[in-house]
């Protein structure tokens, strides 16, 4: 319940505070007086934007503050969740800066719009003329059937199962369609990968064949130069062996003579060895060079292989056509795994499909046991405030879709006067009649669940007499579960309040303001005489309100 209100520079308030208490509350003034402006202000608190007009002093700020008690709410997962200090006593704070800027706290913590949006729902129902219309929306009035049909945790789990069953609908269309663009894609990369992995690429591979084609290609030049170097270092008289051998042989006789010819002959010796070992590599590599075209087309054929799938993937060395294989085989079995994945996804669909069904149709009994249940409330209440021919009907229509709240469409038939056919609600009813149905159901509503504070905004309009008596009555008997304010122009329904605020314009300094003040006893009295006989006060009328108000 909202417990109190402080209101300073906004629209024709300069500054106002006021205390709140439980049950019953009225807020009467004449037209004009500034009623509109309260709920605006309050509406500030609720979340609703804001701008500069609000500011009654346009070079300072504007600050609303409204404290709740919301102990008795279950609050507190909300508050964990939007990361919100709790408590039981909270306090919402909005102020709009003359820069334009608006700011929102909860217990001091900065909040966005929508945060706050979100809790006031939890905290204050603000019912006026228009949201009597809304009453005509079918998801309103399967609310008010779930509420009675107690369908809230099952439609929950519903509504959990549903998220992840259009979520996997979801993905399945697109895996549908990437199955269905991919086919050519599909074909092609096949193409491509056969191709890279007939080759039978090896890392480094290309280096070696060009080598290998480079020696094939050039046999003859390279055993000429070979041979001649062989005949060169081996010829019996003069080869180069030859000589090193003579120089050697001459170096020994002198080495006793001095280190540094000892130096020398160990060098020509070394020199010997290295010139022995190579002249065996020249024998070794003059026999293993044979004249092979085979090789040679075979290895042409391998480069030429490779050099035309670089060319035709952009490529420079083996390692990178490997990449690309390696790429391409990736592709090609993720569209491979396109069909199993659609396969999976589509047993899981018709899984979840079954338990939805399982879930609609729990909530669509619940709802066809409560609606006897509200039509009878609504009728034994309506009758009472003046509709005693009044009937409904309302009828479940099965569905193949699946809405939020089930399978179910509704229609909710209405029929005011004997004798006239149902028709549905919003093209029958009246304004009148669409108030006092309202005003049913949230007195149905109260018994159920736990309803926010509730302000009804002129709910009296069109109606007059013993009739608003009984929905003053009714508003009443609900304050006893929940916290009620009536805007009212009705002593009737003025009189049934617990307490009494009043609305009015005053004049300071040259400027008009709009003002809340909590009524005693004697100034109640004297309100409601004048809303029974106008500005003129008589004795009857005030007779008449002590009356009400006994």
């Amino acid at each position: 319940m909202i417990t109190s209100l402080s209101i300073k520079n906004y629209a024709l308030i300069e500054k106002l505070s006021i205390d709140f208490s439980k049950g019953f509350s009225i807020i009467t003034g004449e037209t004009g007086a500034g009623k509109s402006i309260i709920l605006g202000a309050l509406g500030l608190v609720l979340g609703k934007r804001a701008d500069l007009t609000s500011l009654k002093n346009k070079e300072e700020k504007c600050i609303i503050e409204a404290h709740f008690e919301i102990s008795k709410y279950n609050l507190k997962e909300f508050f964990e969740a939007n990361d919100l200090d709790y408590e039981d006593d909270t306090i919402i704070r909005r102020e709009i800066l003359p820069s334009g800027k608006s700011r929102a706290f909860i217990n001091d913590s900065p909040v966005n719009l929508q945060e706050l949006q979100d809790l006031s729902l939890f905290l204050i129902d603000i019912h006026s003329q228009q949201q009597t219309q809304e009453l005509s929306d079918e998801s309103v009035q399967f609310k008010i059937i779930d509420a009675i049909a107690n369908n809230f945790d099952t439609i929950s789990a519903y509504q959990k199962l549903l998220k992840t069953y259009k979520s996997d609908k979801s993905k399945l269309n697109a895996l549908l369609k990437k199955q269905s663009d991919s086919g050519k894609e599909q074909e092609y990369n096949t193409f491509l990968l056969n191709e890279l992995v007939a080759a039978k690429l090896k890392s480094g591979e290309q280096e070696e064949l060009e080598a290998d084609f480079e020696k094939l290609n050039n046999v003859e030049i390279i055993k000429e130069s070979i041979d001649k170097s062989l005949v060169i270092a081996n010829e019996e008289q003069f080869g180069v062996f030859h000589n090193l051998n003579e120089i050697k042989a001459s170096l020994q006789k002198i080495t006793p003579f001095s280190p540094e010819y000892q130096n020398l002959f160990e060098r020509i010796t070394s020199i010997t060895i290295e010139f022995d070992d190579v002249s065996k590599e020249f024998q070794n590599a003059s026999e293993k060079l044979l004249n092979d075209p085979e090789k040679l087309e075979l290895t042409n054929q391998k480069l030429q292989l490779i050099y035309n799938l670089q060319k035709k993937h952009q490529a420079n060395t083996v390692d990178e056509l490997l990449e690309i294989q390696g790429n391409l085989e990736n592709a090609v079995i993720e569209l491979g795994n396109i069909e199993e994945e659609i396969e999976i996804l589509s047993k899981a669909i018709e899984q979840k499909g079954q338990e939805l069904d399982v879930f609609s149709e729990t909530i669509r009994q619940n709802r066809l046991n409560s609606i006897p249940v509200l039509s009878s409330q609504l009728i034994s209440i309506l009758e009472t405030l003046g509709m005693p021919n009044v009937r409904f009907k309302m009828e479940l229509l099965p569905s193949e879709t699946y809405f939020q709240n089930g399978k179910d469409e509704l229609q909710f038939l209405f029929s005011a006067n004997k004798g006239t056919d149902f028709g549905l609600l919003k093209k029958v009813a009246s304004g009148g009649e669409m108030s006092r149905i309202m005003l049913a159901v949230k007195a149905i509503l109260a018994q159920y669940s736990k309803l926010p504070t509730l302000i009804f905004d002129e709910i009296d309009t069109g109606v007059s007499g013993e009739i608003a008596i009984r929905m003053g009555e009714i508003m009443k008997e609900m304050s006893a579960k929940m916290q009620i304010f009536a805007i009212t122009h009705l002593p009737q329904i003025a009189a049934k309040g617990d307490s009494h605020f009043k609305v009015f314009k005053s004049t300071v300094a040259d400027a008009t303001q709009s003002e809340l003040k909590l009524l005693s006893p004697d100034e109640r009295i004297t309100e409601i005489a004048q809303m029974l006989s106008g500005a003129n006060i008589s004795d009857s009328a005030l007779n008449h309100a002590k009356e009400l108000l006994n």
